[in-house]
């Protein structure tokens, strides 16, 4: 008879965080609750950190990231296969504190499960694909070098969307290739994004001190982490007004930054309706429209406009919203209370702005946290097109052409995420080619996320790519060594 392997035992102390290669406390004398955004009911409560303890952590990632980068590549390669196992053998544990703490739906909650998985195999590879380089020389007898080495230490702030993946897609592969990280995750997702995390590097055997985790309030830490002298890279994930904040500050540091998003989707002319519309719906009201990558606005030939949108208010009247924890809920809780009024001061602007509600509904759940889907016809002038609502509200516009339906694409100083339908691949390339974005997806939407590929915008979208060659870059530096093997003859 066969045993069956025990579930590992549930992880605890969420209540500390690894700071310098100790679980403890922060020093700041304050403490954050961490919330379900569904219930109200509080998931732990942590004592926050503050510059002393962000000091000790750089000063730790700085001794550890030399013993860490000398490391073998295999070595570096087993710490992100063994975290893969254990992301397999946890993943109820994991997609119930994505659904608890972020108030993700099954389908959402199941996704970052799945990319975040992702993101260890691919960083698996990268301690192997670090290349140096020989160059030729006009020097008699030289021999140049370039060696790619680790920047040294990195600093990770990431978001509360997606919380886990936003902040692996840096940790991993900044680790992979022999960097120590210090990550930052958002107050409403420290959990999920930055001590779940910490506990899994940890059981795959990450030396003390390679990855530290602060939890702390951002007059506290925000300022300090991007501005300390030890990071060489600050990869920040987040709105366009705070990266700004972050190049400011950041001084001679690389970034790498990717920020807010007004992501469009088209429906030309000869676009099969019916599968535009599910992937509308699909790219909207993933995760409540929290994704910088969603659909923000839905850009409609005016040949098939009235259709598309009889279809899409009934697609989208179908979608439940309510209880994450629901099998057949798509639309959960929005993360908080400030993130909910906004979006319904929004909608508010876009209606006096001119926009036509067709579909909508007032907040419900246990603490009224549970924004139904919202559709509105309006001009790409109304609030909710000119702005990034990271929320359940999808804005429908009419385009005379394709011409035309360019143009208003294009009409965002944004540029993450778009997309593109039509029956014609060769008509959706050449105009996926013209649109001002750092991805467009030709009969997909915008809503994409693949680890070894380019990720990343234009314009006010961000700096740099996330992803396979493209992460590798972004965490390593060139080093010019040149050997003369030959005595040269100096001019004097």
């Amino acid at each position: 008879m066969t045993t069956a392997t025990p579930a590992p035992t549930r992880y605890d102390g969420f209540d500390r965080m690894p700071i310098a290669g100790t679980w403890r406390a922060g020093r700041a004398g304050k403490t954050a609750t961490d919330t379900d955004p569904y219930t109200g009911e509080t998931l732990t409560e942590i004592p926050l950190a503050n510059a002393e303890d962000l000091d000790e952590a750089y000063a730790k990632a700085k001794e550890a990231q030399r013993d860490w980068a000398a490391r073998l590549p295999g070595e570096r390669a087993d710490v992100m296969r063994r975290a893969a196992r254990i992301m397999e053998a946890r993943k109820d544990e994991i997609v119930d504190w994505h659904i608890r703490e972020s108030g993700a739906a099954a389908p959402a909650a199941e996704f970052e499960y799945s990319i975040t998985l992702r993101d260890f195999h691919e960083a698996s590879s990268y301690p192997y694909r670090v290349e140096g380089r020989i160059l030729p020389a006009d020097i008699e007898g030289k021999e140049s070098r370039v060696y790619r080495r680790p920047v040294g230490v990195v600093a990770v702030i990431s978001p509360w969307n997606v919380p886990m993946h936003l902040s692996n897609r840096s940790v991993a592969p900044a680790l992979a290739v022999g960097n120590a990280v210090v990550l930052k995750p958002a107050g409403d997702t420290p959990v999920t994004g930055g001590l779940l995390l910490a506990k899994i590097y940890e059981e795959a055997g990450l030396p003390d001190g390679v990855l530290s985790v602060l939890i702390g309030a951002g007059r506290d830490i925000g300022d300090a982490i991007v501005e300390h002298p030890v990071p060489r890279v600050v990869s920040f994930t987040g709105s366009t007004p705070v990266g700004k904040g972050i190049a400011q500050k950041a001084g001679l540091k690389k970034l790498s930054l990717e920020l807010g998003g007004n992501g469009p989707l088209v429906v030309l002319d000869d676009a099969d309706l019916e599968y535009a519309v599910n992937a509308a719906a699909w790219g909207k009201f993933f995760h409540q429209g929290q994704v910088c990558m969603i659909t923000n606005r839905i850009v409609v030939d005016a040949s098939v406009h009235d259709e598309f949108v009889e279809r899409f208010v009934a697609k989208v009247r179908g979608l439940k919203a309510g209880d994450p924890r629901d099998d057949d809920t798509i639309i959960g809780p929005i993360i908080n209370s400030k993130q909910l009024e906004g979006i319904q001061q929004m909608l508010a602007e876009a209606r006096s702005d001119g926009a036509e509600q067709v579909l909508g509904g007032d907040p419900t759940g246990p603490i009224g946290s549970v924004l139904p889907p919202h559709v509105l016809l309006g001009s790409n002038e109304v609030a909710t097109a000119r702005q990034e609502v990271f929320g359940p509200v999808a804005t429908i516009i009419k385009a005379r052409d394709e011409a035309d339906a360019l143009r208003i694409a294009n009409d965002t100083e944004y540029g993450l995420s778009s997309a593109v339908f039509t029956e014609d691949v060769l008509r959706g390339v050449n105009f996926a080619l013209q649109v001002e974005a750092g991805m467009t997806h030709v009969n997909d939407s915008p809503l994409n996320d693949e680890n070894n590929t380019a990720f990343g915008g234009e314009k006010e979208s961000g700096l740099g790519r996330f992803g396979g060659e493209w992460a590798i870059e972004e965490f390593t530096t060139d080093h010019w060594v040149s050997v003369q093997h030959t005595k040269r003859q100096f001019p004097f």
